[in-house]
């Protein structure tokens, strides 16, 4: 049988689905099309099955047309940015409407994509789910929920810590790291091949082992993707239920979300929280749509709790923020509920993931700007500069 060829951005670039592996789903040029076919790689958990999508498509024109200006002062349009910063896909929305989207070579919107740390922010949205039900309280012990997390970093630390990513922890997010704590946190969630010589371990397991860091819980903003994954256990804890069947029950689908989504799970079940879930980009832009409008859906249906809104929209400790590790992304920002407030003085707040994955949202406009991408390189602050600027100005222009 012939080898699948798939094409790129460009069209000299090929090769066949052999060629992808679990050591390699993650780089370019394979991950223009794994991103968009995760489960092949990793086992999952469904959040919701199939639909079909009601929104007619954009044409791109709306984009075409789009000027924005770079860093040099020079023009370009909407649609040169997002061709040359590895853009998969790109929704605009307002008030539920598509306004328009743009999609790269072979692409398929209706396929879901990996979101990478966006998933922080829904694990951010679904604790206040859980916290409205009245069985999670986010300034309760972690330990009160995962009692075997006594003698960790998270032992000590608050479910509002793993919100706010302000837990003391001894951990790197070292995205590129072979043969360190990074690698055998990536092999615990099986995203990694497992090594000769090292010890299998589940996700649980992983972050249960992680040491406390140098200073008190609570004081700086320090980013560390464990937490997430441990307020997502903290979830299932609290809830009794799954964290796919919970998104998908409490969340997903009375959001309205119209297309197939899940997570990744590791050898015991354990969802991915903080970087596994997958969704189509029309989804996360419905997502946008219903933290902008206070957690209320189209339907009218309130599916997240207001003042869980609201609270992530006015705190967050900008102190702790200034003293963190991020600031410089955000210089007047804030983190609160896995969410971050851009500071641009028009009050717009966001969702961001790793290889550019972007969910931004200007409540002076009302748009929603959904964004998936294959940048090469996992973290690149030049590369995140430019698109902060970029969604800025569609965001203000539309």
């Amino acid at each position: 049988m012939a080898a699948t060829t798939f094409d790129r951005q460009h069209p000299m670039q090929s090769f066949s689905r052999a060629d992808i592996t679990l050591a390699n789903w993650r780089t370019h040029p394979f991950s223009r099309w794994s991103f968009q076919n995760v489960q092949e790689f990793v086992p999952v958990a469904a959040i919701a099955a199939p639909g079909r999508e009601s929104e007619p498509p954009g044409s791109g024109s709306l984009l075409k047309e789009l000027s924005l200006r770079d860093p040099a002062g020079e023009r370009i349009t909407a649609v040169d940015h997002l061709e040359n910063s590895h853009t998969d896909s790109f929704v605009v929305m307002r008030d539920w409407k598509i306004l328009d989207e743009w999609h790269g070579a072979g692409v398929d919107p209706a396929k879901p994509h990996i979101v990478f740390s966006i998933s922080k922010s829904v694990t951010g949205m679904l604790a206040g789910i859980a916290a409205g039900d009245g069985v999670l309280d986010p300034d309760a012990l972690v330990s009160r929920y995962l009692p075997e997390a006594r003698g960790s970093a998270y032992g000590t630390a608050r479910v509002r810590d793993l919100l706010d990513m302000t837990v003391s922890v001894d951990f790197d997010e070292e995205y590129l790291d072979a043969d360190g704590a990074f690698d055998r946190y990536r092999r615990a969630m099986l995203w990694n091949p497992e090594r000769t010589g090292t010890r299998t371990e589940n996700l649980g397991e992983f972050l249960c082992s992680l040491k406390p860091g140098g200073g008190a819980h609570g004081e700086r903003f320090y980013y560390a993707s464990p937490n997430t994954d441990m307020l997502g256990m903290v979830i299932e804890r609290a809830t009794g239920v799954r964290y796919a069947d919970y998104l998908g029950e409490r969340l997903w689908r009375p959001m309205g979300a119209a297309g197939q989504a899940y997570v990744t799970v590791d050898r015991v079940g354990t969802a991915r929280a903080a970087g596994g879930v997958c969704v189509t980009v029309h989804d996360l832009a419905r997502l946008g749509q219903l933290v902008l409008d206070q957690g209320r859906a189209q339907s009218g249906d309130q599916v997240i709790p207001t003042d869980w809104i609201a609270d992530m929209r006015r705190n967050g400790d900008a102190r702790a923020w200034k003293d963190g590790n991020f600031a410089h992304m955000f210089e007047k920002g804030r983190y609160r509920s896995c969410w971050y407030d851009t500071g641009d003085g028009r009050g717009s707040f966001a969702a961001v993931g790793i290889h550019e994955q972007w969910l931004w949202v200007d409540p002076v406009s009302r748009i929603v700007l959904a964004k998936f991408s294959s940048r090469p390189e996992p973290s690149d602050d030049a590369a995140s500069a430019l698109e902060i600027r970029m969604l800025g100005q569609i965001a203000a222009a539309l």
